[in-house]
């Protein structure tokens, strides 16, 4: 075993690109998990509008009019309309 020695191994072992890391798995502590898009989202997103358009389409005033009661609705885009959630006063 001449030209062996076990500490240069273990030296090249933890140099080695396959290195555990001791935080794998651990989560991130600063770090705020995506919820993914509301479904308010989705339906402005499926009907191509722009925040400017909103008052003026009658297909996402149908869908706020059938969901705002249980789902995400903008306050400022009830109120251009007219419509209260029911439960709150």
């Amino acid at each position: 075993m001449s030209g062996s020695n076990p500490k240069s191994v273990a030296k090249t072992d933890r140099d080695n690109s396959n290195y555990r890391n001791p935080n794998w798995g651990k989560p991130e502590l600063n770090t705020v998990p995506y919820a993914g898009a509301s479904s308010f989202e989705e339906v402005v997103k499926k009907l191509r509008l722009s925040p400017t358009e909103y008052e003026s389409s009658i297909q996402l005033k149908d869908w706020v009019r059938k969901n705002k009661d249980h789902k995400y609705v903008p306050l400022t885009l009830l109120q251009a309309w007219g419509l209260e959630v029911k439960g709150e006063s």
